[in-house]
């Protein structure tokens, strides 16, 4: 089990590199989260949901994600409260502090998909969440020590040297461990070193001397990692900046943003510049492209995104002939109301929308989670993802649909072709569709990104990276036990 001495310390990065170096190797892998919190999401092959981080370490395995592996899913929708996703489906939305009364109703199913999931392979390699030295959030703990004590699994830190503190981090989270939990732990990893690692063997001596833990590794830093999609709203920012870019992206955060992993690809387009427009700042007047990403919280974003005057941004952005793409929640605030009678999503009530498409939302019924494909109307060219909604949206507008999808139409697209917005996520994925989209943006040409490929090259990349820094026979002869 690999545990962090923090969040964004790069848990599910070396997790992803493991599963695909052990598999590279030829044994048979599987990742596994037991509790996760995030509301980048992945829709599995039996229509269920689990965290995006888990669907890229399943596919760093060569195999389809189950929702094995990821039992429990958290999709915060407030400040205070959560939807709770168990084995791929909608439990209940509950309170942060009502959540851990639920707790050991979870650690058996949680315990449940973990002895499926490691029945028919040689290795699981288990993501923690947070750090284990959160004493406050112990009790009835199933993400981190609590689970490796139900499940006897040998424990592995790692700790983000490129934050600073490394060292007081590693010792830190050993001290603040109880007797049973240390027995577990059996090392650590030094993760992102940039530089001369021998210029840290003095701190190795002294995480050694004061833990008695053994160092499987330094990592250090990898540059193809930022081509694989992050999971956590603390990566929306890392896109590369490249100023006088041809083509300008702006993409809004809203409060309680989803998927916003659909923008990956334009990201990785050489002639774009994606730029996520934090709280505060306004909209840029030179954006080509506005895109309203998918959210937990359809009503309470929309609220939100008001608040921060983007509403008015947008406006002005389409009487200057911007474009504007809403993706899922991004696609429902596009129309004229939202509404969420039975808080749903968190926000009961219902709030007018931007009014640049005739529809109109309900949030009602069960969630819809669809691996879906088709084509976009406009350029006839194939598109593929999933959806991943709650609600239904319906009016005038839908009549020009933005895609063909096998189960009908999705989407919708204004009379002057400026303003658009579908339910799918994932559809920049398509490489010749992602081409021609920009191109009705800009003239260009084709930069011969293949999205996929590119992110099958950073797997592979990450690796070979782990197999030359880090101790794999051992790590392995720690899962055995030995």
């Amino acid at each position: 089990m690999v545990q962090g001495t923090g969040s964004d310390v790069g848990k599910s990065t070396v997790v992803a590199g493991l599963c695909r170096a052990f598999t590279k190797r030829g044994l048979t892998v599987r990742p596994f989260k037991p509790q996760n919190m995030s509301n980048n999401a992945a829709v599995t092959p039996e229509c269920g949901e689990i965290g995006r981080a888990q669907a890229l370490q399943a596919r760093a395995c060569g195999v389809p994600p189950s929702t094995d592996m990821n039992p429990v899913l958290l999709k915060p929708q407030t400040d205070v409260g959560s939807q709770v996703v168990v084995r791929g489906r909608v439990w209940k939305n509950v309170k942060a502090r009502d959540y851990y009364d639920l707790k050991p109703e979870l650690m058996p199913i949680i315990l449940e998909s973990y002895a499926r999931l490691g029945e028919d392979c040689d290795l699981v390699v288990i993501e923690g969440a947070g750090s284990p030295a959160e004493v406050n959030l112990r009790d009835g703990d199933v993400a981190n020590m609590g689970f490796a004590l139900a499940a006897g699994t040998p424990v592995v830190l790692i700790a983000d040297i490129d934050r600073g503190g490394v060292i007081a981090n590693i010792v830190g989270t050993h001290a603040l461990l109880t007797e049973d939990e240390r027995q577990l732990l059996l090392g650590y990893i030094v993760n992102k070193f940039r530089g001369d690692a021998s210029l840290f063997d003095a701190g190795l001596e002294a995480i050694g001397e004061r833990t008695g833990l053994e160092c499987f590794g330094v990592l250090p830093y990898l540059a193809e990692i930022r081509k694989l999609p992050a999971e956590d709203a603390l990566g929306v920012d890392a896109y590369e900046r490249r100023p006088g870019a041809p083509i300008r992206v702006a993409v809004p955060v809203i409060s309680r943003i989803a998927n916003f992993d659909d923008v990956d690809p334009l990201a990785a387009e050489p002639d774009v510049e994606v730029t996520m427009i934090q709280p505060g700042e306004p909209l840029p007047g030179d954006a080509d492209l506005v895109l309203l990403p998918g959210s937990k919280s359809t009503v309470g974003d929309l609220r939100f995104l008001k608040s921060q005057g983007w509403d008015v941004d947008i406006a002005a952005h389409v009487r200057r002939g911007g474009a504007v793409l809403g993706l899922c929640g991004g696609y429902q605030m596009l129309g004229r109301l939202v509404r969420d009678p039975d808080g749903v999503e968190g926000s009961r009530g219902e709030e007018a929308g931007l009014g640049l498409l005739d529809v109109e939302t309900v949030i009602s019924g069960a969630k819809r989670l669809e691996r879906v494909e088709g084509r976009e109307h406009h350029s006839g060219l194939e598109i593929d993802g999933f959806e991943m909604r709650m609600g239904k949206t319906k009016g005038p507008a839908t009549e020009q649909p933005m895609l063909q999808l096998g189960s009908g139409p999705d989407g919708a697209v204004s009379a002057d072709g400026l303003v658009q917005g579908c339910y799918v996520h994932g559809l920049f994925a398509a490489d010749a569709f992602r081409h021609a989209f920009l191109a009705r943006l800009k003239s260009r040409s084709d930069s011969g990104l293949r999205y996929e490929a590119e992110i099958e090259r950073a797997l592979d990349a990450l690796a070979t990276h782990c197999e030359r820094h880090l101790h794999l026979d051992r790590l392995l002869e720690a899962a055995n036990g030995s």
